[in-house]
């Protein structure tokens, strides 16, 4: 492998197990697990920090018939929502080793003029098995020279993909998804931070939210893509979830357990949850809450699923953690059971997966590596030369959930 990086175990050593029991009567079953934290990459600057680092697994790549895995990552600069092109790192052995952070000219800014650059940030990668190969998705935006965001124009923001031959280690250039209604409900578009599935036909269903050429707030919805190995292609899109104030609804993520199709939703004041029959047309959303009653304590920031055979789990932040310290109460990042069937947090299974260390976490990723792990990656937002008092030190952390039962489920 070149330019190894060897994985660090994390700071302070800590590998927890969790065997959870819910006080309350459920039909859920609690599936136990236990947490490893390691720091693939640590970097500190004033100037950057590495952000969105997400991960997706490519089954039998890796060595010895082992899945090798793709972390996306790139630089959050110092202006707000200013990210640099597309990194990536990979891994042949599951996390032990990793090469450096890479910067292909297909994954880098595009000069649209001289005053515009376009960037695509956001991303989520994901293994398309019909095809073979990797797709990343993401959130085309357009930059002035001060790393403004214009979205002055249709298109301002845009569903962007790009593809990676695992057999090469070759990426495409971004390209962008035809949409309809550019100058009315899709003015703006963005997958951005979301969980997208591919079904058994190959399709893809990848979340959104949109809205229109005025107001602030956006609604989210489901779209239905074909991709046939280079170009994905709108079929249909499903029916569109809002709500007035905060923003309205953003950064959808969806999983599928046990035939249904789970939605959770990211609004300024909360998160939410909806489900569906057919991963396109959900039902009304409800406030996420604690299987006690009280509210989960999420808001304006995203949540992810982690989906197994034996339970539906949900990674989050939340307030009531001590964490008044910390902006938006994005730290510490924290991972559940869920009961599928009333739509709770089951609160004796809630564990920490990632510290706080004294900084934000940022926006996230989580997956399934192999029948054994799940990853959740994020990284601390700091733009410092010195680390925090608290320890954060612009850590990128691949917290390992190991699962006490074989997740049939796993790519």
């Amino acid at each position: 492998m070149l330019n190894p990086c060897r994985a660090a175990g994390f700071v302070c050593g800590l590998s927890i197990a969790f065997c959870v029991a819910s006080s309350l009567a459920t039909a859920t079953e609690p599936l136990s697990f236990q947490i490893r934290n390691d720091v693939p990459l640590q970097e500190l600057s004033p100037d950057f920090c590495w952000f969105h680092p997400r991960a997706a697994a490519i089954p039998g790549a890796g060595e010895s018939g082992g899945p090798a895995v793709i972390l996306t990552l790139q630089k959050h600069l110092r202006a707000s929502d200013h990210y640099s092109g597309l990194s990536f790192m990979r891994s042949d052995d599951q996390g032990a080793t990793w090469t450096a952070p890479v910067l292909p000219p297909e994954l880098d800014w595009q000069k649209e003029s001289d005053e515009v650059d376009i960037a695509v940030c956001d991303v989520t990668p994901g293994w398309h098995a019909q095809t073979g190969r990797l797709i990343a998705i993401g959130t085309k935006l357009r930059y002035s020279r001060t790393g403004e965001q214009l979205t002055d124009v249709p298109g301002g923001y845009q569903c962007a993909y790009a593809t990676y031959d695992p057999a090469t280690g070759a990426w495409t250039k971004w390209k962008f998804l035809e949409t309809p209604d550019l100058d009315g409900g899709y003015f703006l578009l963005a997958p951005g931070c979301v969980q997208w599935l591919t079904r058994p036909d190959g399709t893809l269903l990848v979340p959104c939210y949109c809205k229109g050429p005025t107001g602030t707030d956006y609604t989210s919805t489901v779209l239905h893509c074909r991709f046939d190995g280079e170009t994905m292609t709108l079929l249909e899109s499903g029916n569109e979830i809002g709500m007035t104030g905060g923003r309205g609804i953003v950064e959808p993520s969806l999983a599928e357990y046990d035939g249904r199709y789970y939605l959770t939703l990211r609004n300024d004041a909360g998160a939410y949850v909806t489900t569906s029959n057919d991963g396109l047309h959900f039902d009304p959303m409800q406030p996420w809450m604690f299987d006690d009653g009280s509210e989960l304590g999420s808001y304006n920031t995203q949540q992810h699923w982690l989906v197994h055979s034996e339970g539906l789990f949900l990674a989050y932040t939340r307030r009531g953690a001590n964490n008044e310290h910390i902006f938006r109460h994005r730290a510490p990042l924290f991972i559940a059971q869920v009961d599928p069937e009333r739509l709770v947090v089951i609160r004796s299974t809630e564990a920490i997966a990632i510290p706080d260390r004294g900084a934000p976490l940022g926006n996230f990723g989580a997956c399934a590596v192999s029948t054994e792990e799940s990853w959740i990656t994020d990284a601390e937002y700091i733009l410092s030369s010195s680390p925090d008092p608290r320890g954060a030190d612009g850590s990128v952390f691949v917290s390992r959930i190991l699962w006490g039962k074989p997740n049939r489920l796993s790519p």
